[in-house]
């Protein structure tokens, strides 16, 4: 099984669900994305570590952490390790000198443990090929619409609309949710690019 190793890229809040917040992961050596909602807690332990801030009070990852230590066991890695209609699934790869073993985790608290052990974090290629956002391939396709501006004037004012108000459905084109995710990523709007992405893959896998 062939991993991938990723890393975090940014955190930003939730346009569409109240208390959430959008994590996203690149590619270490390449030019894709994950992006993965998680929840306020995770997104707030997982940027205090990331800003390296001490909370007067350990929060429930930080006890993870001393509980660990005090038992003897290191965190190896953690692994985004399926996907599964839509949600996420990790696992936490431990070590007590003698034995490895695996802890399975959501990816944001996964994630959160990690940082603070300062491991590495890893995906597979089925996750990243189902999941994953190229930039490099949309980003030709948005200069592309862009050489045609002169041409169809109206229709990228159109395009453009429906870009900005319309969440991905049936009733929209496949070529439209491609215009629609190049635009989205272009405004590094990862959580309506990740939507986007999705209904795209339904559509390709014959579903609808």
């Amino acid at each position: 099984m062939k991993k991938i190793q990723l890393e975090i890229l940014g955190l930003s809040s939730s346009q569409s669900q109240s208390g959430s917040f959008a994590l996203i992961l690149g590619e270490r050596h390449g030019n894709r994305r994950l992006p993965i909602i998680i929840g306020m807690f995770e997104a707030q332990s997982i940027a205090i570590q990331i800003e390296k801030i001490n909370p007067n009070r350990p929060l429930t990852h930080d006890l993870f952490k001393s509980f660990a230590e005090q038992v003897h066991v290191s965190i190896l890695e953690v692994l985004i390790s399926d996907l599964k209609e839509g949600v996420f699934y990790s696992k936490i790869v431990c070590s007590d000198g003698a034995t490895t073993f695996e802890l399975d985790s959501r990816p944001s608290d996964a994630i959160a443990i990690g940082l603070r052990f300062g491991v590495p974090i890893y995906t597979v290629e089925s996750v990243m090929s189902e999941a994953g956002i190229i930039l490099s391939d949309l980003d030709e396709g948005a200069e592309s619409d862009d050489d045609d501006d002169d041409d169809d004037e109206e229709t990228t004012s159109n395009r453009t609309e429906v870009a900005e108000t319309r969440e991905p459905s049936g009733q929209v084109s496949l070529d439209e949710l491609t215009k629609m995710l190049a635009q989205a990523l272009e405004r590094e709007d990862y959580e309506k690019a990740a939507k986007i992405r999705d209904e795209l893959n339904k559509r390709n896998g014959g579903k609808e």
